[in-house]
C-alpha cells in the first residue's frame, strides 16, 4: 500500500512539474501578432460656388441621400440684382443688333428717297436754264457773267443730287457688315454675361454630386456661408475600405492584390474576405515603431488599404477590423 502511494506521489509531482515546465515555456514563446485596424469611406463635402446665407438645410444627419438630391439653399439678393442688370445689358445688346441688321426705318429710307428726287429735279430745272442762258447769250442778249453763275449753280445742284442719291442709298443698305458683326458680338457678350450669372444663381441650390449619408452639418439656416464652405458633409459606405498598419517584417505577406480574412467585432463573430488594394510606397508615410532593443534596429510600419470583396451590411466607419489569420 505504501508502495503505491509513493509511486502515485510520483507521478503526481512529475505531472506537476512537466505543466509548470510546459507554462514556463509557454510564456517566453513570442506572442503571436494581433494585426488590427479601422474602417474608412469615401467623404464629400457639399459646398457652393457663391456666398451667402443659408436659406434651408433640408436632410439632417444620418440622412441617406441619393445623387441629384437638393441638400441647401442660399439667399442672395446680389445674385438676383446682378441677375436683372445682366438680362437688361442683353436686351439692349439684343435690340441694337437687331437694328443694325435690319438697317434705316421705312420713314427715314422714304425722306432720303424725296430728298435725292427734290435734288434730282433741281438739277433738271437748272440744266435747262442753262441751255436757255446759253442761247441768250450767243445772241447776245445776257452777259457772260449770267452764263458762268448758271453754269456753277449747275454744278452744285449736280453735287447735291449726287449727295442726296449716297444717303438714300446709305439708308436703303442699313449698317456696315463691320458694325453689324460688332453689333452681334455685343449681343453675344451679353448673352454669355447672363448666362454666367444665371448658373451663379443655380448654384443657390445645391445639390449632391454622389450618393450616401449625411455624416456632418456645419452650418445652420440663417447664418453666413463663405464660397467653397463644405456645409453638409455625406460618407459613401459603398465606397469603404479598412486602413492597417503593417510591421515591415510582415509586409511581404501584404502584397497587393492579396486577399485575407478579417473579423469585425461590431458586426458578430462572421468573417469578411479583404483585398489589398493599396501599400504605402514610401517611408516617409510610414509610422516607426521601436522593437526590442537587443536586435538593434527600429521597425517601421507601413499604411496598407484593403477592401471587402463583397458588401457588407451595417459597416460604420471606424469600426475595428482584426486581421483573422
Amino acid at each position: 500500500m505504501r508502495t503505491i502511494k509513493t509511486l502515485f506521489f510520483i507521478l503526481f509531482a512529475t505531472a506537476g512539474v512537466g505543466w509548470l515546465c510546459y507554462n514556463f515555456w509557454l510564456a517566453y514563446q513570442p506572442i503571436a501578432p494581433v494585426i488590427q485596424g479601422q474602417i474608412e469611406a469615401r467623404q464629400y463635402s457639399i459646398s457652393s460656388k457663391v456666398p451667402g446665407r443659408i436659406d434651408q438645410i433640408l436632410v439632417k444627419k444620418g440622412d441617406s441621400v441619393q445623387k441629384g438630391q437638393l441638400i441647401f439653399t442660399i439667399y442672395s439678393p446680389e445674385i438676383e440684382a446682378k441677375l436683372e442688370q445682366a438680362k437688361a445689358g442683353e436686351d439692349a445688346a439684343k435690340a441694337m443688333s437687331e437694328q443694325a441688321h435690319k438697317g434705316s426705318r421705312d420713314q427715314e429710307i422714304a425722306i432720303a428717297r424725296d430728298k435725292w428726287q427734290q435734288a434730282k429735279a433741281a438739277t433738271e430745272l437748272l440744266e435747262k436754264t442753262s441751255k436757255r442762258i446759253e442761247n441768250l447769250f450767243i445772241g447776245g442778249v445776257v452777259a457772260e457773267q449770267k452764263m458762268d453763275e448758271t453754269r456753277t449753280k449747275l454744278k452744285a445742284a449736280r453735287l447735291t443730287e449726287n449727295a442726296a442719291l449716297q444717303l438714300y442709298k446709305m439708308a436703303k443698305e442699313g449698317a456696315r457688315e463691320g458694325t453689324k458683326k460688332a453689333a452681334a458680338g455685343k449681343a453675344r457678350m451679353a448673352a454669355g454675361a447672363v448666362a454666367e450669372v444665371e448658373a451663379y444663381a443655380a448654384d443657390t441650390r445645391v445639390k449632391s454630386w454622389h450618393s450616401g449619408e449625411v455624416s456632418q452639418i456645419l452650418l445652420q439656416s440663417g447664418e453666413l456661408a463663405p464660397q467653397g464652405f463644405p456645409v453638409v458633409t455625406i460618407l459613401d459606405m459603398a465606397d469603404s475600405w479598412a486602413v492597417f498598419h503593417i510591421r515591415e517584417d510582415m509586409l511581404s505577406n501584404f502584397k497587393k492584390d492579396r486577399e485575407f480574412q478579417v473579423h469585425i467585432p461590431a458586426l458578430g463573430k462572421s468573417r469578411h474576405t479583404f483585398k489589398v488594394d493599396y501599400v504605402a510606397v514610401m517611408g516617409d508615410f510610414a509610422i516607426w515603431r521601436a522593437t526590442n532593443s537587443s536586435k538593434g534596429f527600429d521597425m517601421r510600419t507601413f499604411e496598407i488599404e484593403a477592401r471587402p470583396l463583397q458588401p457588407i451590411d451595417n459597416l460604420r466607419v471606424g469600426m475595428s477590423v482584426i486581421i483573422a489569420d
